[in-house]
């Protein structure tokens, strides 16, 4: 499973006034290219009546596909700064249109290349992004001696409780950083003693979404 990395959750809108021209920047979350051209004809139709609808676009947990477009406004001073602003921030699975509504006044290639820039930005502030985790479930079983040391250690590493059954044993579902698996194994067992059991489950992703770990695909 690839490393941990960012992407768009939830999409976002923002804009960015120069010299009376509106640069809207509109983000959503994409799988794929036929994804990220269906949201860009979203736009266009939406605003159907502005000059421009420039465009960059990163796909793949490792950002293997990138693409821009300048959509009439001088060559580098549109798409290619938007993308700039992608990679940067190290966000992948993102398109981010930027539609233009002239404001009469021309901006030269400096003037665009901020404005397209900043509305890029912004439209990525305006959005919800999440750090995709690769990690596993673990299934925890112990008496009730040790379950007081184990949520101490989970509190310490800022591991959350999924699930948890109290009878004549207590269980715990928790979810673990891939990264940090055998660490947490290993600290649990010497913290109990050996008084414990553990069962791992499949590999997944998460994220903490609205401060709780969510799975996601």
């Amino acid at each position: 499973m690839p490393e941990q990395y960012r992407e768009i959750f939830r999409g976002g809108m923002d804009e960015v006034v120069e010299k009376k021209s509106r640069f809207i920047a509109e983000t959503t979350h994409i799988r794929n290219e036929e994804e990220a051209l269906e949201f860009i004809e979203k736009i266009k139709k939406k605003h159907w009546n502005a000059r421009h609808h420039c465009f960059a676009y990163v796909i793949g947990e490792r950002g293997e596909i990138q693409r821009f477009s300048d959509d009439g406004e001088p060559g580098g001073t549109a798409g290619k700064p938007m993308l700039d602003v992608l990679v940067g921030e190290k966000i992948r699975n993102i398109v981010v249109v930027v539609t233009r509504y002239f404001g009469g006044t021309l901006l030269g290639t400096g003037g665009l290349v901020r404005a397209y820039s900043s509305a890029a930005w912004a439209g990525i502030h305006a959005s919800v992004i999440i750090d995709r985790i690769p990690g596993v479930k673990l299934r925890i079983s112990t008496d009730y001696t040790g379950v007081g040391k184990i949520q101490y250690i989970l509190g310490q590493r800022g591991i959350r409780v999924l699930d948890s059954v109290y009878s004549d044993k207590v269980e715990l579902e928790i979810l673990v950083p891939q990264k940090e698996k055998e660490s947490v194994q290993a600290e649990i067992t010497e913290g109990t003693n050996g008084r414990v059991s553990m069962c791992e489950g499949d590999a997944c992703w998460f994220a903490d979404i609205d401060g709780k770990p969510t799975i996601i695909e």
